[in-house]
């Protein structure tokens, strides 16, 4: 008969034994920089190893920096050993335990036990509420997108703002029901929500019925191939959809009513859930769409932004702080839109938010000079991008001085450029590398010169190092270093260079290094000259400039 292998015992994160052992995160990351005899991570990837819980608590009571281990943590752990990759179906079995108070099949006795005792010292609806925190902080830490992660939720709750009694919210892509249950006051409003992913969808059922939340209703389903809310008209539709999902449905669905701004592309899923949010919002009613940043200026999506501002619907774009979403440090987006109540209630500009530079956990509030009221004319160029850094930055130019001191810097340098360019004469005939030359590669050995980046120098006080790259660059060595293909290369060891005493390679070279300040300052110039002229010209445009009387 075979043996039954052994049960593996549970592994935990870094931030587990960090709760473990009450301290910090990067205490833990000290301990195993520090500590020769820390536990090996034993699965996991580079960074997000797990440890093997048992070695841990022996190696936190060897060191003295254990403490006894919480319910909420052995509860965990227990869930970790008996589902593994699929928490999600051990919280949904916990939390119907702790709603219908009967424990199904697949629960072991010791993870009854500790489920139940979890809920007497806090109460059922804590309970769940812990377990889904350490839900969505263990998928943050792998890098999922699958969960909204809590400072989106307090950045939504931020914008929604108050909400009137009664009022109906719709979350078209709810997940556990993080949005859907924090935004809005916690009683009085009708909730709907649907979910394609059924143990997400039943665990956002079971935790609105633990919280006592009324009037929720949240169905399992494809909302873009299979809405199921069809007639619904909500007061305020909040989402965080899947991102970069080629196959959201667009070859089964192309001409779907809900387009109403234009069929989107594969690449532009998001803005298929922007617009199902949009069909299933109330005249006067918001919509509030998380975004990947990239939304906001990818050319597949121009001609449906064109319309959101060309109609008046959308109203505000927040850059939020790096390091907001969930599973990386990119910012995100936070759309608003509202649907008009009638033809003349359409905004005439869009407000722009650029909260990057901020704290993820600090304020949300945006200081004056974060923020630009955009007519709606000037988002309407060929690119219709909607970056609200760009916008806010251009709104608070002082185009003024920022003219005046373009201008005197391009007459400066203007002025130094006819200096700079050197005053040469008819020259004595053949080209000087027509008479005795030698190379580069020999003047190397010799230990005259050492091959630099991106170009040869003199170390010899024998060969001037102008000279040396000035004829490096002269007609015919620049074919020898021009390939059949037309690209340049700089070969210094194939080059070849006039054989002058040093007065005459200095003479040389000091012309040569003329001509190479002229070139750099004629570059400057070009560019002064280039953003002087689309200053100017946008200043003229929007009202800051005006021509001198």
């Amino acid at each position: 008969m075979d043996t039954p292998a052994p049960e593996a015992n549970p592994l935990v994160t870094g931030s587990e034994i960090a709760r473990l052992a009450g301290v910090t995160r990067a205490a833990v990351s000290n301990w195993r920089r520090r500590y020769d005899d820390f536990p090996t991570p034993t699965g996991g990837g580079v960074n997000s190893p797990l440890f093997d819980l048992a070695e841990v608590q022996a190696w936190l009571d060897r060191q003295s920096k254990g403490q006894e281990v919480s319910v909420e943590v052995q509860l965990w752990q227990a869930l970790r050993g008996v589902y593994g990759d699929d928490m999600l179906g051990g919280l949904v079995h916990v939390a119907r335990l702790l709603t219908e108070g009967e424990a199904c099949e697949e629960l072991p006795a010791d993870v009854v036990r500790l489920a139940r005792d979890l809920a007497e010292s806090g109460g059922a609806a804590e309970a769940v509420s812990v377990l889904a925190e350490r839900f969505t902080d263990s998928v943050r830490r792998a890098g999922s997108d699958q969960v909204t992660s809590p400072r989106v939720v307090r950045a939504v709750c931020h914008f929604a703002g108050e909400m009137a009694p009664g009022a109906t919210l719709f979350d078209p892509a709810c997940g556990i029901g993080s949005l859907l249950l924090a935004v809005g006051p916690e009683h009085g409003s009708r909730r709907c929500g649907q979910e394609s992913d059924a143990n997400r969808a039943m665990f956002a059922r079971l935790r609105a019925d633990l919280t006592g939340r009324i009037g929720v209703g949240i169905v399992t389903g494809d909302s873009l191939r299979d809405d199921q809310w069809t007639d619904l008209k909500a007061d305020l539709v909040v989402c965080d959809p899947p991102v970069g999902e080629p196959d959201w449905g667009r070859e089964d669905l192309l001409l779907d009513s809900r387009w109403e701004f234009g069929t989107p592309s594969r690449a532009e899923g998001e803005l298929a859930w922007l617009q199902h949010a949009y069909a299933h919002t109330a005249p006067g009613g918001r919509v509030l769409m998380v975004l990947p940043a990239s939304v906001a200026y990818r050319k597949a999506g121009r001609r449906i932004r064109a319309e959101l501002v060309r109609r008046g619907i959308l109203t505000q774009v927040t850059a939020l702080p790096s390091g907001t979403a969930a599973s990386h440090a990119l910012p995100v987006h936070l759309w608003q839109l509202r649907r008009p109540r009638t033809l003349g209630d359409a905004v005439t500009s869009v407000r722009m938010v650029d909260l990057t530079a901020g704290d993820p956990d600090g304020s949300l509030e945006p200081a004056p000079e974060q923020m630009a009221e955009v007519p709606l004319i000037d988002l309407l160029d060929d690119a219709v991008d909607l970056t609200p850094g760009r916008h806010v930055e251009d709104s608070h130019r002082d185009y003024a001085v920022e003219y005046q001191t373009l201008r005197r810097e391009l007459t400066e340098q203007v002025r130094l450029l006819a200096e700079l360019l050197p005053a040469l004469v008819e020259g004595d005939g053949p080209s000087s590398l027509d008479g005795p030359t030698v190379s580069v590669a020999d003047l190397a050995r010799a230990g005259l010169v050492e091959y630099g980046d991106p170009e040869p120098v003199s170390i010899s006080d024998q060969l001037d190092t102008d000279y040396l790259q000035g004829f490096l660059r002269s007609a015919a060595n620049t074919r020898r270093s021009t390939s059949t293909s037309g690209t340049f290369r700089l070969d210094g060891k194939g080059a070849r260079i006039p054989q002058m005493d040093i007065t005459e390679q200095r003479r040389y070279g000091a012309a040569f290094r003329a001509l190479q300040e002229f070139e750099e300052r004629a570059r400057r110039v070009v560019e002064l000259s280039r953003d002087a002229a689309t200053l100017a010209r946008d200043g003229l445009g929007n009202g800051a400039l005006a021509p001198e009387s």
